[in-house]
């Protein structure tokens, strides 16, 4: 069994190429995780072969951290499906162009429905979990979709992403397809079932707002952790997520930063995360600020990037009051 550590030195193999991007785009081997609990959450839902349900405020990153379990266990970037409010369960695996179908019927042609079948993000990691000849009839065109080509059988991780928001039958109705087998059904080709290999059994990570309850029966099916608020890692996060504050974790500019906006949490009814912290620092950065600056000292930048920080009008106004009295801008009125 193939465990999970949080730490970069422990990674099982070398891992796949990331893609570099800006300074604020999420890099697997730059989420920080700062907390044994989550780890050992992690390994119970890999050792039980259970979904992980995440709860925790938006933006502490629930999504990313599946990214980091698949960079930590030298797997593909997860399978990602975002939950809507009109998702149902079979969504999850594939979708179905019925109306396509019917029209092409009228013309002569469509007659295989795996011509009309698009898979989605748990279809995928249970094709891929199997032998490519075993899978090849559900493919027809599908595996040369970009970044989707079957090649040997592997693992893969699967995001079910704000499950909250879905409507209360989907969750329940996933009881069966994540049990002991993972597997879905195909009613439009003769109601063929198709079964996850156990050796390449996808890792589902399910992330929930907690905007509505979900169903006990679900949640007994899942091993379920609350990711807090990182704040005892901020300094480490800004310095990995934000390239020209690789080397300034604990710079004057980034603890006043951090320290305005651990204030900020407090006060504004939409509290600002860690992405927006990140976005308002690379801001700073863009309009010369250094890191042995504290906010003090450059007032006029902090008040023209402090529209990263606020999410509604009332927000905005609580904002504006708070920089007024700690970072006033030179012949501004008070």
């Amino acid at each position: 069994m193939k465990l999970f550590s949080k730490h970069e030195r422990d990674r099982l193999t070398s891992p796949p190429k990331w893609e570099g991007g800006s300074s604020v785009k999420s890099d697997p081997k730059n989420f920080i995780i700062d907390d044994d609990g989550l780890e050992a959450a992690i390994n119970s839902a890999l050792i039980l072969g259970l979904p992980l349900l995440l709860t925790g405020e938006p933006g502490v990153g629930k999504t990313e951290l599946a990214e980091k379990i698949a960079y930590q266990l030298n797997m593909p970037s997860p399978y990602v499906f975002e939950t809507k409010s009109t998702s149902e369960a079979r969504d999850l695996f594939y979708t179905f162009d019925a109306l396509g179908r019917f029209n092409a019927s009228q013309t002569g042609g469509g007659k295989d429905a795996m011509d009309f079948v698009k898979w989605s993000a748990l279809g995928k990691a249970i094709l891929h979990s199997r032998k490519r000849e075993q899978v090849e009839p559900y493919y027809r065109n599908h595996h040369t979709e970009s970044g989707d080509v079957h090649t040997e059988p592997h693992r893969s991780v699967v995001v079910i992403d704000e499950i909250d928001k879905a409507p209360r039958d989907f969750p329940n109705d996933l009881l069966s397809e994540l049990g002991r087998e993972i597997f879905f059904r195909i009613p439009e080709y003769d109601n063929k079932k198709i079964v996850a290999e156990n050796e390449h059994r996808p890792i589902v990570v399910i992330t929930s707002n907690s905007e509505k309850n979900l169903p006990h029966p679900f949640l007994r099916r899942c091993i379920f952790y609350h990711m807090q608020f990182p704040e005892k890692a901020l300094n480490s996060i800004v310095a990995a997520r934000v390239q020209e504050l690789k080397d300034s974790a604990n710079s004057e500019l980034v603890k006043s930063a951090i320290q305005l906006f651990l204030d900020l949490r407090k006060i504004l009814a939409h509290k600002p995360t860690t992405a927006q912290l990140i976005n308002w620092l690379t801001l700073l950065v863009e309009h010369g600020a250094q890191p042995h600056q504290k906010l003090e000292q450059i007032p006029e930048s902090v008040h023209n990037t402090m529209y990263a920080l606020a999410t509604s009008p009332h927000d905005l106004v609580k904002l504006r009051g708070r920089l007024n009295e700690g970072y006033p801008l030179k012949g501004a009125p008070t």
